[in-house]
């Protein structure tokens, strides 16, 4: 299937972020990797920004929509926890370039531009902040600070994105699963119950992301 120019440019901008950094990526840059004129580039992206936006805005929906599937009717909180740890890792795993674009550019937005993408990723972390809250709660988690427990896991799970290879020791479910286990211990709970569904989180994140896990 041929991909279209709006396409290209998409990619464009998420590989050259991803390795330069916003400011760093001239329009001369992506229209060179997008293949097209710098001229004909704004056919297809608006600003910069506008594009930037639009990136964190897809990403960020997508982890949202993939994260509220995958624990949909569970009211167990240690099998949401560990279910949002596993998605996390697989999605930050197949799609390392965008993950980085938003973890790291956010800052580089105007206000106006910024506010709704700090939005969703709010929503996002309120999912997690639920399930360690109600764990807590439930005497299963077991942590003093629960807003910096839950910073500290989405900061080692994001770390993925950086250095995650095919070729490593673990295949990607299995390393899913290390970090769902990870994360549990670190909140003190060794219960057995609650093991994330890796096969469904794997199964979310082929559809929503549109590859092969």
């Amino acid at each position: 299937m041929a991909v279209s120019s709006r396409e290209r440019v998409r990619a464009a901008a998420v590989k050259l972020f991803a390795a330069k950094g916003f400011h760093g990526t001239g329009i001369r840059d992506l229209a060179q990797e997008a293949e097209l004129s710098s001229a004909s580039l704004y056919h297809y992206m608006g600003t910069k920004e506008d594009l930037l936006a639009e990136i964190m805005h897809t990403a960020l929906n997508r982890l949202l929509d993939a994260a509220r599937e995958a624990t949909a009717g569970s009211a167990d909180p240690v099998h949401r926890l560990r279910t949002l740890v596993a998605l996390h890792v697989l999605a930050h795993a197949v799609g390392p370039a965008e993950t980085r674009v938003v973890d790291n550019e956010v800052d580089v937005l105007s206000p106006a531009a910024r506010e709704p993408v700090v939005a969703l990723r709010d929503a996002y972390e309120r999912l997690w902040a639920a399930a360690i809250d109600e764990g807590v709660a439930a005497g299963v988690f077991h942590t003093e600070h629960p807003a910096v427990t839950r910073l500290a896991l989405l900061e080692m799970c994001s770390g993925v994105a950086r250095w995650y290879s095919p070729r490593g020791p673990l295949a990607l479910e299995e390393l899913a699963g290390h970090y769902a286990e990870l994360a549990s211990r670190a909140l003190g709970c060794t219960s057995e119950p609650g093991a994330a569904d890796l096969r469904r989180c794997r199964e979310i994140v082929a559809k929503e992301w549109g590859v092969s896990v």
